[in-house]
């Protein structure tokens, strides 16, 4: 039986799940850090991108540097689409634990490729694996009648229809070690990895050509291309041989002409701040944030239309320095950035308020993970859209600006500065675990529409006026700004309120006037800022049910939502995408016309519905929510809004999917 894309699946739930129909394949592959999980990933991504077939991968690891346990999922098929799966069509593993955590998650009829020296290993003596893990695959064998064992899963995996590819590795690897007169199997082991994505594009009859240029592109050295390679030949060739045309699904080539990119969130920033005109950026190491700088360091120098564009990257010694060494950027006129996540944002307040009591345009991307305190150092949350929004004491304005995908992200960077140095204040741009570490396929991004708006800054020297006032009261608030060291252009700048000139005033008369010019630009951008900027409306106006988000659940609600149509559940979807200024007005004639609302956010309490509350009035009852870490699925979602839009859900959803 063969069959492309075409799957009616079941997913995980509690209770009675709903099933979605799905025209994509999920391909997830796991290991121990450091085993190299990301390579094989990449290499199953680029291959299926380079056959013009569509790419959303998704990766999960811990929060320490080797062993503990990682995976990634790569969805393909032959349309766009925005976000994971739960369901696995095929788990390709070449490690105990990887077994033992993923085996249950996939669907009848999908495939398995393990390593069968692990079949009599306990799970209980796997090192790294989690209690609850452990404790659910023990009652789930011991209700099968199985051994405790690898080999149980994977026979409990068997009676459910799931087909099963025993690959053995070592001696595998041995006939590769042979070829290249390199008989320890220990410096081999890694290539493991390379094997098991050969063996699935084997199972699905991908072609060998278009794998082994991905593995060429993957690899610097000569030697470890040509060792790679020999690893897929190997690892195909015995697939192919001994199971050839036994699993029922096909991988084939899609033509297309159209110019696509297969590209990480983080890499989308790092290249949009290139493009926008950034010239300094600053960090602290954190995850999920330091991917960006560290894309930078690599690409601090690339070919624009208009020339040659590049970018000074600087890891400093804490978040503290890397907040006022982005703002001393700034004040010297150039466009500047800092990158960081929740515990590096906490240092950076007292530096945000400096900016804002000076009107010193930055860039800060937060890039969200679970909180309080360090949290789940790699997993992810929207938790810190009010901590965004006051942050710093006192009050001073600030722009939020969150981005809802990889495309977003690429096209809001630019606004990000521009409205940085048109309103000159903090900008955030918030962002979050599950975009910075997505590989998604997009048309190829146009860098023509992407404008520098440098605002009221002063080029040249100042002549003609011995009285030059920084801090000018205007009546849009903005006043002009020359960088530090232009000739004229002499001003102070103190953390205390200051008069026009800069010099510290605790006069009440000055400090109403001050509080006023500064917070009255943010009338000006919400009247400046187009609708397009401030929030999205997807699906028919006049649908019974009306979602709202914001942030990067917009994929798994699209997604659902696209489910749903198809049975003839009609919903619209607001997407929030400016936080400060807030859209109200807009908000509240989209929600007060609605019938049904249900906020989706990945926070314990739902804060943009609280937000929102606050600032139209208009009540959110229904609330689906996800905080465990994992970003929500399509299905999760598509499951939830199912249960809402017949009238069963309660008023409050959990959702706890993800392994």
């Amino acid at each position: 039986m063969k069959r492309a894309f075409r799957i009616l699946i079941a997913f995980a739930d509690v209770k009675k799940p709903n099933l979605m129909k799905r025209d994509d394949f999920s391909w997830m592959i796991g290991g121990a850090q450091g085993s190299g999980v990301d390579t094989p990933a990449t290499i199953f991504a680029k291959a299926a991108a380079t056959a013009g077939l569509h790419v959303y991968g998704s990766r999960e690891y811990y929060s320490n540097i080797k062993g503990e346990h990682s995976y990634f999922q790569v969805r393909v098929g032959t349309r766009s689409f925005r976000s994971q799966v739960d369901t696995v069509d095929m788990l390709a593993t070449f490690d105990d634990e990887t077994v033992a955590r993923h085996a249950w998650a996939v669907r009848r009829e999908g495939a398995i490729l393990y390593d069968p020296d692990g079949g009599t290993d306990e799970i209980r003596n796997i090192a790294t694996i989690e209690p609850n893990v452990l404790r659910f695959t023990s009652s789930a064998l011991d209700k099968e009648g199985l051994p405790r064992t690898i080999g149980g899963v994977v026979e409990a995996a068997r009676r459910r229809g799931v087909h099963i590819y025993p690959i053995p590795y070592k001696d595998l690897l041995k006939e590769v070690g042979a070829r290249f007169g390199e008989p320890s199997l220990s410096s081999l082991t890694r290539m493991a990895n390379v094997m098991a994505v050969a063996g699935s594009f084997a199972l699905l009859g991908f072609p060998r050509d278009t794998l082994d240029a991905a593995v060429g592109r993957q690899f610097k050295s000569k030697r470890v291309t040509e060792m790679n390679l020999a690893a897929v030949d190997v690892a195909y060739g015995h697939v192919l041989e001994k199971f050839g045309g036994t699993f029922g699904y096909r991988l084939k080539p899609a033509e297309t002409d159209e110019q696509r990119v297969l590209i990480r969130g983080t890499s989308a920033v790092g290249l949009a701040k290139i493009l926008s005109g950034c010239r300094l950026q600053t960090y602290y190491p954190i995850t999920p944030a330091s991917d960006e700088s560290e894309y930078l360091e690599e690409h601090d120098s690339i070919d624009l239309p208009d020339g040659k564009g590049s970018v000074l990257v600087v890891q400093t010694e804490d978040e503290i320095a890397a907040v006022l060494m982005a703002i001393g950027g700034g004040l010297a006129g150039v466009r500047a950035s800092t990158s960081t996540s929740g515990p590096g944002f906490s240092l950076m307040a007292e530096g945000l308020g400096w900016a804002g009591m000076n009107e010193v345009p930055v860039v800060v991307t937060l890039y969200q993970r679970g909180g309080p305190s360090t949290g789940l150092p790699t997993r992810h949350e929207q938790g810190d859209i009010r901590f965004a929004l006051h942050t710093g004491q006192g009050e001073f304005p600030r722009i939020v600006l969150a981005s809802g995908d990889l495309e977003e992200c690429f096209y809001d960077v630019p606004k990000a500065f521009n409205y940085a140095e048109r309103y000159q204040l903090p900008v955030i741009h918030l962002l979050d675990k599950a975009l910075a570490n997505t590989d998604q396929t997009y048309p190829r991004f146009d860098p023509n529409p992407v404008r520098i708006d440098r605002g009221l800054l002063t080029k040249g020297p100042i002549r003609g006026d011995e009285d030059f006032r920084r801090f000018a009261f205007t009546p849009t608030g903005v006043s002009p700004r020359p960088a530090i060291g232009t000739e004229g252009g002499i001003f102070w700048n103190t953390g205390d309120e200051h008069d026009e000139h800069g010099h510290i005033s605790e006069d009440p008369t000055n400090r109403d006037a001050m509080m006023a010019k500064r917070m009255e630009k943010l009338a000006l951008a919400a009247e400046e800022i187009p609708p397009e900027d401030r929030f999205h409306f997807f699906g028919p106006a006049n649908a019974p049910l009306t979602i709202v988000s914001w942030g990067s659940t917009k994929g798994a609600i699209l997604d659902a939502m696209d489910a749903l149509a198809g049975e003839g559940i009609a919903a619209n979807f607001l997407q929030v995408r400016l936080i400060s200024p807030f859209p109200a007005a807009d908000v509240a004639r989209i929600l007060s016309a609605a019938r049904t609302v249900v906020d989706v956010e990945m926070n314990y309490s739902g804060q943009m519905a609280g937000i929102i509350q606050e600032r139209t009035c208009v009540p959110i009852e229904r609330r689906i929510v996800k905080y465990n870490g994992r970003p929500m699925s399509c299905e999760e979602v598509y499951d939830a809004l199912r249960q809402a839009a017949s009238g069963s859900a309660p008023k409050r959803m959990v959702l706890r999917n993800g392994a």
